[in-house]
């Protein structure tokens, strides 16, 4: 039976001393047919180990629920890391950061009034007391004293720069000594005095997080930790985007010769990341230190391998540092072929303001998106007024589309600390709501999503609303449902429907219905649902240029991509070519914004964006 232990100046691993050399890969940013893949070239880089988070609001989306299955099957992304002869880090929170929406927390947590997070309170410990015996059921029988892969398991994550409630945190490491964890325990700070002094643990051993000067931040680790190894647990290579800002790169040279200098000091790293991946669906967070800033879908985080498991110029750089300190493989992966090059045309677009799909309740007074239930959610009231009025809002969180009469009349915007706009008159208005992303750091994790405070009109309370949450997963079967949902072809041309679909709602004195003209669509102009086909010869990794679109959303084969924004600095989406199939192939994309060019452009290889604004 395996042991591993924590040694006096070294890991030890059946008694012997043994370096940690990982690399951070997330299961839940790569699709699970590509994680062989992964790991192998994490191999081939000289690794011995592969380390993840556990994103706990993607494991329970709702309360009471634990999803394992497709790209949360962690058991089997432990095994196949086990398979390639590699160890692991699981690292499952509560709380993980990670620039993932509300650092892993799940947001129905916060619904209950007075639930204090990332604190001994007893609501919140009852809820990830529960989270943690589902998760660490999956990795107690995998550590390596059972014949697993489990080297380490991290208690929390970078607590020292958000509180100081040391019962909190030995009450998280019983949780988790308590689910048959019994591996050694970590925690993670960066190397400043005061945040280790408050993440850690006595008895726990500390670990840092930094990507530069190593020998000060090793003697600031070491001086809250006299004995045991010395591991940076977040080798920071890159960096992740915003958008509206720069694509964020690091100098392959200095990240090398960062790395030689912790491994020349005996360290143990794990580098962050090895391969970064993608914010699938809604799944990237946001900063806001003043001003919010959303991250962007890629995460590719200048990592050795690229979004797509391509080795860069990093990768060989790293490779040959560690081969100055450990036996690496002859191998050496084969560097990445361009993508297929297509193109198809958007058709069947259906506006989302003539008759969206989903239930709507009559409210009093203007609800939070959390109250619905929704990340996206429209509205609509009845504005009496003869000339101008202005129209405004307490906070918007993030984005709020105005339209009056169905005609847009401007964007609230979160991150221009917008709160106000002119309505020319009265009319039927309707605000599109949209949840850009929740924070994942800082103090403002958890707070509600939508229009915050209240709608006044002249300063008067806006109160009788109607409100329709949009049910996101559904949109790539709205072209099977339309005929159910009365009103929604009525302004799409008879050339771009799907064959056979009638026409609802025409006005017409007899015949045949196929023969009726609908009346003309704003082409175009968003909010509105489009699709196209397109054919695959061969699985592949695509890339879906996005430069000629506006905002939105899109899903190739039902499965959701990410957001798209013109405003950059990303200017493609990542297709994962087990997602294709041979043959004919959907794309659907809700654009919020407006379309310039409603074609489908598939090019070579990323564009993640301009390295200066």
């Amino acid at each position: 039976m395996t042991q591993f232990a924590v040694g006096e100046s070294d890991f030890l691993l059946d008694g012997r001393p043994f370096r940690i050399l990982s690399g951070a890969l997330h299961y839940f940013r790569v699709h699970p047919d590509s994680w062989a893949d992964r790991i192998e070239k994490a191999r081939l880089m000289g690794l011995n180990t592969i380390e993840t988070y556990l994103p706990w609001n993607a494991h329970s989306p709702q309360p009471g629920t634990f999803d394992t299955s497709g790209m949360l099957n962690l058991e089997r992304f432990l095994r196949e890391v086990a398979a390639a002869g590699l160890y692991a880090i699981v690292r499952p929170g509560p709380y993980i950061c990670a620039e993932w929406d509300n650092g892993g927390l799940p947001a129905w947590l916060f619904r209950e009034p007075g639930l204090g997070v990332r604190r001994y309170e007893p609501r919140f410990m009852a809820a990830v007391s529960e989270y943690l015996s589902e998760v660490l059921r999956i990795v107690a029988p995998l550590q390596v004293s059972s014949g697993g892969p489990v080297l380490l398991v991290q208690v929390e994550n970078e607590y020292g720069a958000f509180g100081d409630d040391q019962t909190y945190l030995k009450a998280v490491a019983e949780l988790i000594r308590g689910a048959g964890i019994t591996v050694p325990l970590v925690t993670v700070d960066q190397p400043v005095d005061a945040m280790l002094a408050a993440g850690g643990l006595d008895g726990v051993l500390r670990t840092g997080s930094f990507g530069s000067r190593v020998a000060e931040r090793l003697e600031t680790l070491r001086r809250h930790q006299p004995s045991g190894p010395l591991m940076c647990m977040e080798f920071w290579d890159g960096w992740f985007d915003h958008w509206g800002g720069p694509h964020h790169t690091t100098s392959v040279a200095e990240a090398a010769a960062e790395l030689d200098a912790l491994l020349a000091a005996g360290a143990s790293v794990n580098i962050y990341m090895l391969h970064g991946g993608t914010n699938f669906g809604l799944t990237s967070g946001a900063n806001d230190k003043g001003v919010y800033r959303p991250t962007v879908t890629s995460y590719d985080y200048d990592a050795p391998l690229d979004e797509a498991g391509h080795p860069t110029l990093k990768y060989h750089a790293f490779r040959e540092v560690i081969s100055r300190y450990a036996t690496v493989p002859d191998e050496v992966p084969a560097s990445g072929a361009p993508a297929p090059e297509t193109s198809a045309a958007l058709g069947s677009p259906v506006r989302l303001l003539a008759e969206p799909w989903g239930v709507w309740s009559e409210q009093v007074g203007m609800p939070t998106l959390d109250e619905l239930d929704a990340r996206l959610a429209l509205f609509r009231t009845e504005v009496a007024a003869e000339g101008a009025v202005l129209l405004s809002v307490g906070e918007v969180r993030d984005r709020a589309y105005v339209f009056l009469d169905g005609a847009p009349v401007g964007v609230l915007d979160r991150e221009r600390h917008d709160r106000a706009l002119m309505l020319p008159h009265g009319g039927h208005l309707q605000i599109l709501v949209e949840d850009q992303g929740r924070v994942n750091y800082g103090q403002r994790i958890g707070e509600p999503k939508g229009l915050i405070g209240g709608v006044q009109l002249d300063g008067a309370d806006l109160t009788d609303w109607s409100a329709c949450p949009i049910n996101l997963d559904a949109v790539p079967g709205l072209w099977n449902n339309l005929d159910a949902v009365p009103g929604l072809w009525n302004d799409i041309p008879t050339a771009t429907r799907p064959p056979g679909t009638p026409i609802r709602g025409s006005q017409t004195t007899g015949g045949d219905a196929a023969t009726a003209t609908p009346a003309a669509p704003v082409p175009g102009v968003g909010p509105t649902a489009w699709r196209a086909l397109f054919e695959v010869a061969e699985p592949a990794d695509h890339f879906l240029s996005t430069v000629a679109w506006g905002k939105g959303f899109a899903w190739v084969n039902g499965f959701n991509l990410g957001r798209y924004w013109r405003r950059g600095p990303q200017q493609t989406l990542y297709v994962p070519g087990p997602l294709l199939r041979p043959g004919t192939n959907e794309l659907v994309v809700l654009e919020l914004d407006v379309m310039l060019d409603p074609v489908v452009h598939f090019v070579a290889g990323p564009s993640l964006g301009p390295l200066e604004l």
